[in-house]
């Protein structure tokens, strides 16, 4: 009976628990499914495609030419503003001229009293030519004495040399007054060539002389306009590898036509072509110099403007894939390819990257799906569901990374 009341009391403490157990293991919930994850992807497409290489450039008139004052003096007139339109020899500035005024009526009063002089001195010439002729026969028949003719030579010789010293000093005068005149006329500063006024540096009342470190102003001629730019030594090598001909003349030949950029973004409207380039690389800078032209009919563009130069360069039958489906891990880049419906990453090489794509090196084949889009949440091998989008249409939906 003791026994009985034990067992009995014993059941009672472990029947809750076994309970409790038996509650607990009918709750527990079944092993998780593995989710499937949808990725949009890409048939892997080969194409053409046209890039650019893009250097800041600075651009000029095709001539450039800076006014400066051939002499001295104050400004008197200023005949033109800037921006305006001129024309080769049209008037710009005129300088006082009062001194050069003065000067000149000096020398003219000077090749007057030339003049009168050597008027004396042919009157002397003559006179003494007509003694000797007098004198010649006389002493010829012995009339007379040889030395009377002698001395009658002598003065003629005399008034001969002063006849030479008049005519010397009116050339003289006459030299002096051209100098006068021609420092008059250099008093009209005229338009060197045909183009558009600068700044204008000094205006009315301004004293001015040919030693001024800064020009009066400049012209430019803007009607085409030359567009430099520069290339570092190793992207030069590269030009001269890549770009078709055996001399750099060919191979400037070769080269096709050129966009500038302005510096509000703005694409110029009309294409440009490269001419020449620097024959050799600037110490200073380790870069070497192109030049190229563009048309300017319209005078949309002036001296002194900024912008970028875009060479285009074409890639041929290459394999590319959209920027949003690399992922970049300290310079090696990767892609996910789909294989079996799984997210394989796979390593590959990237020769350029144009316009929100990269082209491909080696890594990848035309046809393969490749994760386009979401690839920073996909993982190696995790189970995948294609849903299939289009290339061109998806690079259309991108903003682009670079212009």
């Amino acid at each position: 009976m003791h026994l009985n009341k034990l067992y009995l009391s014993a059941l009672i403490l472990v029947l809750p628990i076994y309970l409790s157990f038996l509650a607990c293991k009918n709750n527990t919930p079944p092993p998780a499914v593995r989710s499937i994850k949808v990725v949009k992807v890409i048939s892997v497409p080969e194409k053409n495609v046209v890039g650019y290489d893009k250097y800041p450039c600075s651009i000029q008139g095709i001539n450039n030419n800076d006014v400066r004052a051939k002499i001295s003096g104050y400004i008197k007139e200023v005949y033109i503003d800037e921006g305006q339109k001129v024309g080769k020899g049209q008037k710009l500035f005129r300088l006082e001229t009062n001194m050069l005024t003065e000067n000149a009526n000096a020398a003219q009063s000077a090749i007057s009293a030339a003049e009168a002089n050597i008027a004396a001195a042919k009157s002397a010439v003559s006179a003494a030519q007509v003694e000797v002729n007098k004198l010649i026969p006389l002493v010829e028949k012995q009339i007379i004495s040889p030395i009377q003719l002698e001395t009658a030579k002598a003065n003629l010789a005399s008034a001969q040399s002063r006849l030479l010293q008049a005519e010397a000093g009116k050339n003289q005068a006459m030299a002096n007054l051209n100098s006068i005149n021609a420092n008059i006329d250099y008093s009209i500063i005229r338009a060197p060539i045909s183009g558009t006024i600068g700044s204008l540096s000094h205006k009315e009342g301004s004293l001015v002389s040919p030693s001024d470190p800064t020009p009066l102003t400049t012209i430019s001629d803007t009607r085409q306009l030359y567009a430099y730019f520069s290339m570092n030594e190793s992207q030069y090598l590269d030009f001269l590898e890549k770009t078709q001909g055996t001399t750099l003349a060919q191979k400037l030949k070769n080269l096709p036509k050129v966009q500038l950029i302005l510096a509000n973004g703005a694409t110029y409207e009309q294409e440009g072509s490269i001419e020449t380039v620097t024959g050799q690389i600037d110490p200073k800078t380790g870069t070497i110099q192109f030049r190229a032209l563009f048309p300017n009919a319209n005078q949309l563009l002036s001296n002194g403007n900024t912008g970028v130069i875009k060479i285009p360069k074409t890639f041929e039958k290459v394999i590319v894939i959209p920027e949003s489906a690399t992922v970049d891990q300290q310079g090696i880049v990767h892609v996910f390819k789909v294989e079996k419906d799984t997210a394989r990453s796979t390593i590959v090489k990237i020769s350029e990257r144009i316009n929100n794509m990269a082209i491909v090196e080696n890594g990848l084949k035309q046809g393969e799906h490749v994760i386009a889009l979401g690839v920073g949440s996909v993982q190696n091998g995790i189970p995948v569901k294609e849903q299939v989008i289009s290339f061109d249409s998806l690079l259309n939906s991108l903003k682009p990374l670079f212009e």
